[in-house]
């Protein structure tokens, strides 16, 4: 077995790497996100965004792989990250450099793999986000750039720390890390065939809700509604607190999905609420993405935004 070769630059990525102290960090959801979106997606047994320390391969997220870590001299991922940022093996049993590599020969028996490098901010080689199945199959070049834009969400969430994309109090995303996500997703979507749709969110007499209960009450409440959101909604749909007691939620599938998880949402709330003062409220506006209709995630925001003022304006009817 050819063992992955050291590069040149070997110093600089490592010190690349520590600045972001990434190595042995606890998981973490805007990570686990895209592993699933892209397993999903590509319908692989494997998906994982990996970091080459010195002398082993460390999962950050992972998804169909128990594992933490893999001993670097017998990574195919460490050809991937230092010769290339692209390596696609449709079949390893005929590629000279892996057809013998224990992970290939033994469990768990990587017949395909594909993997692109990820990039530290300086532009330093320090990981890859990788694929893997049983199974041998073709990688077509619409694939190639699919896990190009899955790498660009990686690199993207590496150029920031969390505390700028997470929202402090919910611990969801913020609007800063939603918009992050969505200008990558939405044009992955649109090439790939995959309808998308949003769901904007804003909750009722919200203020009304602070000024009688209190900003304690009103936080435990914002708190809730992104636990339920949460709960209610597939793991690797895009949740949000947009600001204030705006929300979103952007998910790629059908419309009855989405009716389904405002349903059971619904109930679900009923219950969590019972410690709240007050029943909480809420308006919300759908809208799917139409790259004709929709020229920026600013204006698929703004339709969503729309429709939920609707949803409001009816409410409101309802209750005189």
């Amino acid at each position: 077995m050819k063992e992955p070769s050291i590069p040149l630059n070997e110093t600089s990525r490592l010190q690349s790497q520590h600045s972001l102290r990434i190595l042995d960090s606890v998981p973490e959801e805007r990570f686990d996100r895209i592993t699933r979106m892209a397993q999903r997606l590509f319908e692989v047994d494997i998906c994982l965004v990996s970091f080459a320390a010195s002398d082993r391969r460390w999962f950050k997220t992972k998804q169909g792989l128990n594992t933490c870590d893999t001993p670097r001299n017998i990574s195919s991922f460490g050809h991937a990250c230092c010769d290339d940022d692209l390596l696609v093996v449709e079949d390893t049993l005929v590629h000279p450099r892996l057809a013998d590599n224990p992970l290939v020969t033994g469990d768990p028996r990587i017949r395909f793999h594909a993997g692109h490098s990820i990039h530290a901010p300086e532009g330093e080689r320090i990981g890859t986000i990788g694929l893997f199945d049983a199974r041998p199959r073709r990688f077509s070049t619409g694939d190639v750039q699919t896990l190009r834009d899955f790498a660009a969400l990686v690199d993207e969430e590496l150029m920031s720390s969390s505390k700028i994309h997470v929202d402090e109090l919910t611990g969801i995303a913020n609007r800063r890390g939603f918009m992050a996500v969505a200008h990558h997703v939405l044009p992955l979507c649109a090439r790939n065939g995959l309808s998308v749709e949003l769901l904007f969110f804003d909750l009722d007499d919200f203020k009304k809700f602070n000024d009688k209960f209190g900003h304690d009450v009103g936080d435990r409440a914002l708190q809730l509604f992104a636990k339920s959101l949460l709960k209610g909604f597939r793991s690797a749909d895009v949740i949000a607190r947009l600001g204030g007691d705006e929300f979103a939620v952007m998910m790629a599938g059908e419309r009855a999905f989405s009716q389904r998880a405002l349903k059971a949402m619904t109930a679900r709330i009923d219950k969590m609420q019972q410690d709240l003062p007050m029943r909480l409220k809420w308006s919300v506006g759908s809208v799917r993405y139409d790259r004709s209709s929709h020229g920026s995630v600013e204006e698929f925001l703004a339709e969503a935004d729309k429709q939920m003022y609707a949803d409001k304006f009816k409410n409101s009817l309802a209750l005189r």
